[in-house]
């Protein structure tokens, strides 16, 4: 809901949270008609919920699972998203993690970056390893007001970010561990 406050976004009509934050509600919409597409959940890496399962972003389960909708949005489902948005963001551990089987070295940004680029997106922000909830809140709140209000680049406004939180000379903020995770992958501009 941070970034939706800082872009000003409506967030009845555009956020999907909690109980409606589910795969069904998310291929509904007609997900090409926006420009930034933020994901504030769980990543999982390739083999993470068992071997075979695909990389993918975790949502909210439906009452009855189906096929269609179990939860879990794979490598493959977000492939077949159709997509416009100028920038994607996952907000979610390991996001540039690898496709491949448990402990398959990766070249280059693969799975979930990959699949998202496949679907339209121009550019996106993911993660390396793990990530704290509270700083990355405060990174891509930063990072955001950046990006609105001084309307610069995505990658400079993701820099400044990092900046800001190590100038912050608060130790729970200015670790590499809390704000080196997130890269911008594509269109940096």
């Amino acid at each position: 809901m941070a970034i939706a406050e800082v872009l000003g976004t409506d967030r009845h009509q555009a956020l999907l949270l909690r109980e409606k934050a589910t795969e069904t509600e998310l291929k509904r919409r007609q997900l090409a008609q926006y420009n930034i597409l933020s994901f504030a959940t769980h990543g999982v890496l390739a083999g993470e919920l068992g071997k075979g399962i695909e990389p993918g972003l975790i949502l909210s389960p439906p009452k009855q699972a189906t096929e269609e909708d179990d939860g879990f949005l794979s490598l493959s489902e977000i492939a077949q998203l159709k997509l416009n948005a100028d920038w994607v963001v996952l907000s979610a551990c390991n996001t540039a993690g690898s496709e491949g089987d448990e402990g398959m070295a990766s070249e280059g940004f693969t799975g979930l970056a990959k699949s998202f680029i496949y679907a339209g997106a121009k550019a996106l922000l993911v993660s390396h390893w793990s990530v704290s909830s509270a700083a990355t809140v405060e990174l891509m709140s930063t990072m955001f007001r950046s990006f609105k209000e001084q309307q610069l680049p995505r990658a400079e406004a993701h820099r400044q970010a990092m900046l800001a939180m190590i100038d912050s000379g608060d130790p729970l903020l200015s670790h590499p561990s809390l704000w080196a995770p997130f890269v911008v992958v594509g269109d940096g501009g």
